[in-house]
């Protein structure tokens, strides 16, 4: 099985078709205060192109059970991601919990691992990212581009990758090329661990 790829923050029919076209794993839609931010209703409508097997994710910072329930009305996502100190009382949903550098640590099962602030496109220390790679699925977020993903893959050996500004040709603005390029260097980085 390859590396996990999500592809964040898709605001677009064109986005969602060019994740589908490259086999992401994975597209999340946010519901945080972001220029990535769409509303559930038109989550639902551009992710009814999405073929079976790319999960839909509904992406929240640290939301109350009220704001997820009223996504959740016109959404129906696959995995809720949120901070993982938020999650309690979110009934049941499949949940991605977001872990933070410098925060506390996973115990185990998968999750998604980023800097000290979500959004920023701010990579963590891969030394240390390595080391939480070891507690569980991780899914490294923050900063990846096409040009630097295959390092930090190299580096950490992640279970998967999560890309938003790093396919953006302005905030909240997806390329097509850039996303094929950035699923293209986590390919080629998977064989060089592979024939490694």
């Amino acid at each position: 099985m390859g590396l996990f790829v999500k592809v964040c923050g898709v605001s677009t029919p064109e986005i969602v078709e060019a994740c589908a076209d490259e086999g992401v794993d994975a597209v999340g839609f946010v519901f945080a205060d972001s220029p990535r931010r769409v509303t559930p209703e038109h989550a639902a409508r551009i992710s009814s192109r999405l073929p079976p097997g790319i999960a839909r994710v509904a992406v929240f910072r640290r939301p109350d059970a009220a704001e997820v329930r009223a996504v959740l009305a016109a959404f129906t996502p696959d995995l809720v991601q949120a901070d993982h100190d938020s999650l309690a009382g979110l009934g049941e949903v499949r949940l991605l919990p977001v872990y933070h550098e410098g925060g506390a640590a996973p115990e185990g099962g998968r999750f998604l691992y980023e800097g000290p602030v979500s959004g920023v496109g701010r990579m963590v220390d891969l030394a240390k990212a390595a080391g939480v790679a070891r507690l569980g699925e991780m899914i490294l977020a923050g900063g990846l581009r096409p040009e630097n993903v295959g390092e930090a893959i190299t580096k950490t050996c992640p279970f998967g990758v999560d890309v938003s500004s790093g396919v953006e040709t302005s905030p909240g603005v997806k390329a097509p090329e850039l996303i094929r390029s950035f699923v293209e260097a986590v390919r080629a980085a998977e064989e060089r661990l592979v024939s490694a």
